[in-house]
């Protein structure tokens, strides 16, 4: 499959992932939890306000505009809305060659919460994100991605995902012990793993 026939199928997964919804009539939980110990915000939040209640997972992406919208050479119109950054055809070279980017990434990979504590994601990149709480980390929604990956099982929990886009943040009650699992199911890479203990 050449380049460009790739592009046209991110850019319509891309284009399926978020439908025909405004942006801000998405709901941005990081995933289906318990009724009552979600909290969601439409709109974004700041970040001290984040993380004065427990801990914050920020969200990193470095694309550069000038070729992630351009339908020729990236996914298209409105993929990337921040200054500068990794052109789209070194994204996918680095992609092939490494099997992760450095720029796209949570931070931090891993953190300690006590129950009851909140658990916090922030998406401070140029290009929408998922922080979904998954089973056992797999393969997102953008097949174009998973083929270079070698990704041959999406994370079921996938299907239900829903976008954080830029400047927005999600916030969730941690209810019990344990070790939980979070990837982006756009850009399957990107993972954290979060420790929950006992007050």
């Amino acid at each position: 499959m050449s380049i460009r026939a790739c592009f046209v199928v991110l850019c319509a997964a891309v284009a399926l992932a978020v439908g025909c919804q405004s942006r801000s009539s998405l709901p941005v939980s990081p995933s289906v939890s318990d009724a009552g110990h979600t909290l969601s915000a439409a709109a974004p939040t700041p970040l001290a306000t984040v993380t004065d209640h427990g801990k914050t997972i920020t969200i990193f992406d470095a694309c550069d505009p000038e070729t992630f919208n351009d339908p020729d050479t990236g996914p298209g119109p409105g993929t990337c809305s921040r200054n500068g950054g990794v052109r789209f055809q070194d994204f996918v070279d680095q992609l092939m060659d490494r099997h992760t980017i450095g720029g796209w990434r949570f931070a931090p990979e891993q953190t300690i919460l006590r129950v009851g504590e909140v658990l916090s994601a922030f998406n401070n990149g140029g290009e929408a994100h998922t922080f979904t709480e998954v089973e056992e980390f797999g393969g997102g929604n953008v097949q174009f991605l998973n083929d270079i990956l070698g990704l041959t099982t999406v994370a079921p929990e996938c299907a239900q995902a829903h976008l954080l886009f830029p400047g927005q943040s999600s916030t969730e009650v941690e209810d019990e012990e344990g070790v939980e699992k979070y990837q982006c199911c756009v850009h399957p890479w990107m993972r954290a793993e979060v420790r929950i203990v006992e007050k």
